[in-house]
Formats: C-alpha cells, sequence, structure tokens
C-alpha cells in the first residue's frame, strides 16, 4: 500500500460504494482506497471532487461526495482517504 498517487496519472476513478474507490492509473494499474468510514451518498451518487496543492492525491486529502439536486450539483460533506492499495482487476468474459 502507499500513502500518495501521482494526479496526473489517474485515468479513470470508479465509486463501488460508500468506502470503496478504484483508481484506474496510466499502465493499468488499479489501485483501491478503502476510506477509514463511510461517505454518505458516495456510492449513490458515484461522483466526487477533491482539492489538493499537490501534485498527488493522498491518504490525508479530503474527497466531496457530488449531489445532484434539482439541475445543480453541490458538495457534499468531507471525506477522508484511506491508503492506496494495488489490486488485480480481472477482465470479464
Amino acid at each position: 500500500a502507499v500513502s500518495c498517487i501521482p494526479i496526473t496519472q489517474i485515468r479513470n476513478s470508479r465509486v463501488h460504494d460508500d468506502r470503496t474507490i478504484d483508481f484506474e492509473m496510466s499502465g493499468k494499474k488499479v489501485f483501491r482506497n478503502t476510506l477509514p468510514g463511510s461517505c454518505p451518498s458516495l456510492g449513490f451518487e458515484k461522483a466526487f471532487s477533491y482539492k489538493t496543492s499537490l501534485s498527488q492525491l493522498c491518504s490525508t486529502d479530503i474527497i466531496y461526495p457530488l449531489q445532484r439536486v434539482g439541475g445543480s450539483v453541490r458538495q457534499g460533506p468531507g471525506c477522508g482517504l484511506g491508503r492506496f492499495v494495488p489490486v488485480e482487476i480481472e477482465k470479464k468474459k
């Protein structure tokens, strides 16, 4: 597990539920981040934003679920990230 991943190498993120996000990196590497606590509405909305002054996303950073309200989108309450664990994703047959 690592504490940080470079933002420039993140190609996609896939939210599984209120606590689990897979970050797909360039070079087909995938890091799974399991949040230390549940992040309400993250699993339902499957979208989030983050702010960082660094060129990497770290376990000390906060993400904000994006909530659709009417025709607009707003940030939900902040949730802390966990460590980034490399995972092997099986290809669907």
